[in-house]
């Protein structure tokens, strides 16, 4: 019976080999160029769609100019680091829904930059939220933007309370998950980009570490209170640019990969050429979301697997 239902099969297997051989054929199509078509067309994986998963999810999205990443724990949960600008504010949410969100239960808005937190008051308008995590900020270092003031009030019209995000807090930790901060460790800095909430995520036997804006004085602080630092994907800090992943950082953490987040032919020149050069030299895998759109890393705990192409929030 056994060999019976493997003869069935291999039979059907060949079947379909052979219409994929006579359809390359005829059209006479490169095959390398049509998996690449695929990737580049390629839809973002609906949460609804997946049934019982038991993999990590984390989508680097593309935003353009800006940040935000979600990660779908395998227990079901949803995180939510950042929400790009305004004006993708309302892509952002029609994407969330796209892949299957109806509620996000951490929120964090590493710091008060509108490349950052530009579509997190629209996000809380529309989602039920558990948790809000926001760095403090001096109150004459506080920003005054019409962004920020609107994510405040989306805040308070929720009746929500907001948890002051630093370093040593572990925020969830089940299940061979876990979630923890690792800046800011300082409570005034000169660069409101230092503020950045820090996040490491561990997904049995990897992690994710997210920068945020975080640059070298929240690096080296960081350099000095943490004994093991090292992670197999990093989201590199402030855009990839000269002020973040020094290399003092990049050797503590050794990632395997590394994700830079930024807008195609932005007026900032990110990511910086050292940067890239720096992340290359150390034998860094690099992912761009300006190259190749929303990338999607999926953690079986043991292993991370990369898709790239996904459709983008920003528009192109």
């Amino acid at each position: 019976m056994f060999l019976l239902r493997g003869n069935r099969k291999f039979t059907s297997f060949l079947a379909v080999l052979s219409a994929f051989l006579m359809a390359f054929a005829l059209n006479g199509c490169d095959a390398r160029k049509a998996m690449q078509a695929g990737l580049q067309s390629a839809q973002p994986e609906s949460f609804a769609a997946q049934g019982e998963n038991t993999d990590t999810l984390v989508y680097y999205l593309d935003v353009g100019q800006g940040d935000s990443e979600l990660i779908r724990l395998a227990s079901g949960k949803t995180v939510l680091i950042d929400a790009g600008t305004p004006d993708t504010a309302d892509a952002l949410c029609d994407m969330l829904e796209k892949l299957g969100v109806s509620k996000i239960d951490i929120l964090i808005a590493t710091h008060p930059h509108a490349d950052h937190i530009g579509g997190m008051a629209k996000v809380v308008g529309r989602f039920p939220i558990g948790e809000i995590y926001m760095p403090r900020i001096p109150d004459k270092q506080v920003p005054t933007t019409a962004t920020y003031e609107k994510l405040l009030t989306a805040i308070d019209s929720k009746g929500m309370k907001v948890t002051e995000g630093k370093a040593g807090m572990t925020v969830l930790d089940a299940d061979g998950e876990k979630l923890e901060f690792l800046a800011p460790n300082s409570k005034k800095y000169t660069d409101l980009n230092n503020y950045s909430i820090v996040a490491l995520l561990t997904c049995g036997e990897k992690r994710f570490l997210f920068m945020g804006d975080a640059q070298t004085d929240s690096e080296k602080e960081i350099l000095k209170k943490e004994t093991k630092l090292n992670c197999d994907v990093l989201k590199c800090g402030h855009h990839g640019s000269s002020t973040s992943t020094s290399a003092a950082f990049l050797k503590a953490a050794a990632p395997q990969s590394a994700v830079i987040s930024c807008g195609v032919n932005n007026d900032y020149g990110h990511p910086d050429k050292k940067t890239v050069a720096r992340l290359q030299k150390a034998g860094v895998m690099i992912y761009r979301t300006d190259r190749q759109k929303t990338i999607l890393a999926r953690c079986d705990g043991k292993t991370v697997q990369f898709e790239t192409g996904l459709a983008s929030v920003a528009q192109s």
